[in-house]
């Protein structure tokens, strides 16, 4: 018995049981290594199919390593079926509503909803805008008045107003906009007449517009203050207003033996007299004001230039001459006047021309009526054209260089512009 028992013992290994006739016990201790290093390595490697051959080595299957990432980016069914597209056709992830390009109808209303009331079946609804108290309505309106003085679109300006609530004070639109305007430039007063005459019909009636100038004439005491030549440009608007027919011809004629304010009554003297003239010597009252100088002709431009300096070598008066320059409204235009007057010089073939023109160029430099830079440049084009203005001023290059040597020493021009002065 106790043989027996050994002798099962000796056959089993690892618990394996071996035949002593079919095998060695070095074979099997041999497959019970292999097999206990497949079982450590199975958690690392679980899913290689490793398998012994015959002779006790380890064969590898070629079989893809899968691993939970792997699975997870695989979008084929893990049940085997379906053909590997997208859930919902992509219309069925996060945060999607819906397959690209899709309109959705709008939501029919459910009349058995709780929260269902017929009566707002029909509401409409519309934003409501305050209108304007006198304080918000001058904070509002006049920086519209003031960047239309610099833009001249008058669409636009009415555009504006037009989004406004103005309510009662529609009428103090045209009173703003001539208050504004008799501080200002002429250029800024035919912008002003033309804005009247433009929001007249669209966003002003002839109503509001009278009231308006009936209210300007009651204020003028108080305009005079600020503006002392207020009633005569007050009666060239309301001339202006009747001839744009946005004042009635009867409104001038309303006040015949009413008026108390002299200022008033020189107002509307001035209107009656404008337009008397138009009547009977043809003068133009759309143009009373003038046009601004950016708005004006080069050829108009010159003209004016060229009188200017006229009048100027007749009077000898430089103030006058300053006034008008500013009036032209045209500070970059003002290479044009320099340019002119040397050519004066060139022309005139005489001291006192030459004199009278470097008083009045040194005048205006000195108070920067004339910048440097437009004074260089009307001196640069000068130098230009001498080829051609020698054939008419045979002496031109001599006299060019005496009013440029002058010129120097009196402090008008540099010592740079004085060495660019061509010579024959």
């Amino acid at each position: 018995l106790d043989n027996t028992f050994t002798g099962n013992v000796d056959n089993e290994i690892n618990g394996n049981w071996i035949s002593a006739p079919t095998g060695s016990i070095h074979e099997a201790r041999l497959k019970a290594k292999v097999k206990r290093r497949l079982r450590k390595n199975s958690s690392r490697d679980s899913g290689r199919g490793d398998s012994l051959s015959d002779t006790g080595d380890v064969v590898r299957s070629v079989v893809p390593p899968t691993s939970p990432k792997g699975k997870l980016l695989n979008r084929r069914s893990r049940m085997g079926k379906g053909r590997g597209l997208p859930k919902k056709g992509g219309a069925g992830g996060k945060g999607v509503w819906g397959t690209p390009g899709q309109v959705y109808d709008e939501d029919k209303v459910d009349v058995k909803d709780p929260n269902y009331d017929a009566e707002q079946e029909n509401c409409v609804y519309e934003t409501v805008v305050l209108p304007l108290d006198e304080e918000t309505f001058e904070k509002t309106v006049t920086p519209i008045v003031q960047e239309y003085f610099e833009h001249g679109d008058a669409n636009e300006v009415a555009e504006l107003l037009a989004e406004l609530n103005l309510g009662s004070m529609r009428g103090d639109v045209p009173m703003l906009a001539v208050s504004l305007a008799l501080e200002a430039k002429a250029s800024h007063r035919e912008l002003t007449s033309c804005l009247l005459s433009e929001l007249c019909g669209c966003v002003l009636t002839a109503d509001d517009v009278e009231a308006s100038f009936h209210k300007l004439l009651k204020e003028l005491p108080d305009l005079v203050l600020d503006t002392p030549g207020a009633p005569q440009m007050l009666g060239q608007f309301i001339a202006r207003a009747v001839a744009d027919n946005i004042l009635p011809k009867s409104f001038i004629d309303g006040y015949k033996g009413r008026v108390d304010c002299e200022y008033a009554r020189a107002a509307l003297d001035r209107a009656a007299v404008l337009l008397r003239m138009s009547r009977w010597t043809g003068l133009r009252i759309d143009s009373l004001w003038g046009s601004g100088g950016g708005q004006r002709p080069v050829n108009q431009l010159i003209k004016e230039v060229n009188l200017l300096l006229k009048e100027y070598l007749l009077s000898g008066d430089t103030v006058e001459a300053e006034r008008c320059l500013r009036e032209l409204e045209v500070p970059h235009f003002h290479h044009e006047f320099v340019y002119e007057a040397v050519i004066m010089v060139l022309e005139s073939k005489g001291n006192r021309t030459l004199q009278m023109i470097l008083q009045l160029l040194k005048s205006l430099c000195a108070s920067t009526v004339i910048t440097v830079d437009q004074l260089r440049r009307g001196f640069e084009r000068v130098y230009v054209d001498m080829a051609d203005l020698s054939i008419d001023v045979p002496c031109a290059y001599s006299l060019l260089e005496k009013f440029v040597e002058q010129s120097f020493d009196t402090g008008v021009i540099d010592k740079k512009l004085r060495d660019l002065c061509p010579c024959r």
